[in-house]
């Protein structure tokens, strides 16, 4: 490294930073100059996500915008969003539907592997459902709303996936997670409620009547808890499937299939 990124990168570490080497090389690139290289780097030093800051986050090969006070995608989460394109690529003109989309990473790695499927992404954030709008093809559906029932009418039992990253932090853990998180990102990303599962089950519920038969819903949840998620799946009519826990360690797939009838 040069100079002037050592610099960066020793400022970076004092400030807790894990990856100080490479978040100033982004940093020196992404600064108009000087003064503007100063601004960013404080503002890091104080907390603010390097992805804000830059307006992007690398992600299963791809480059998707961020915006100020929008979830960032987790690298955690490039396995779902491989799962879900590795599920559309085996139909034929699949109908994909990313929920909680934020700004839609599962959606984007399925536009970009699966020619041809149809895209639908949903959030009740409209900041971040405009700036998936920006990056998604422009055949995609983004929609504002906080459920599935905004989806249209004429989707109802032809959805082929419906794959999300759901709020599902527990409430009680709040005070474990990082206050930067909270400074910088919505909370109805986050939590989901007294034990995590509360959008979770939502989406479970409301899956039945939109998928076709044989159609998947995908979430990533924290490995401990996926047995009551299956468990609640199993109780409202859908077929679990077991997937491994992801390489982190905490997080693990639900990946359940509505029965052919």
């Amino acid at each position: 490294m040069g100079q002037r990124t050592d610099e960066l990168a020793a400022r970076l570490r004092a400030a807790g930073c894990v990856f100080a080497e490479d978040e100033a090389r982004i940093l020196l690139d992404s600064a108009p100059d000087a003064a503007g290289l100063e601004a960013l780097v404080a503002r890091r030093e104080a907390g603010e996500p390097l992805e804000i800051l830059v307006g992007w986050v690398a992600f299963a090969g791809l480059r998707l915008a961020v915006a100020p006070g929008v979830f960032v995608p987790r690298q955690r989460s490039v396995r779902i969003a491989r799962a879900a394109a590795g599920i559309a690529s085996a139909l034929e003109a699949p109908i994909v539907v990313e929920a909680c989309c934020g700004v839609a990473p599962i959606a984007a790695v399925v536009a970009a592997r699966v020619p041809g499927a149809r895209l639908i992404a949903v959030d009740l954030d409209p900041v971040a459902v405009a700036t998936a709008r920006g990056t998604l093809p422009s055949d995609a559906l983004t929609i504002v709303g906080s459920s599935l029932a905004v989806l249209p009418a004429d989707l109802l039992g032809r959805v082929d996936l419906i794959a999300a990253v759901p709020p599902y932090v527990p409430e009680s853990e709040r005070r474990l997670m990082p206050h930067d998180t909270f400074d910088h990102e919505p909370s109805a990303a986050l939590l989901g409620g007294a034990d995590g599962l509360d959008v979770a089950r939502d989406l479970i519920a409301d899956a039945a009547r939109w998928l076709a038969p044989g159609g998947r819903i995908l979430l990533e949840l924290h490995r401990s808890q996926v047995p009551a998620a299956v468990a609640f799946a199993r109780s409202v009519g859908f077929a679990p499937r077991r997937r491994a826990r992801s390489a982190d360690g905490q997080t693990a797939l639900f990946d359940a299939a509505r029965p052919d009838r």
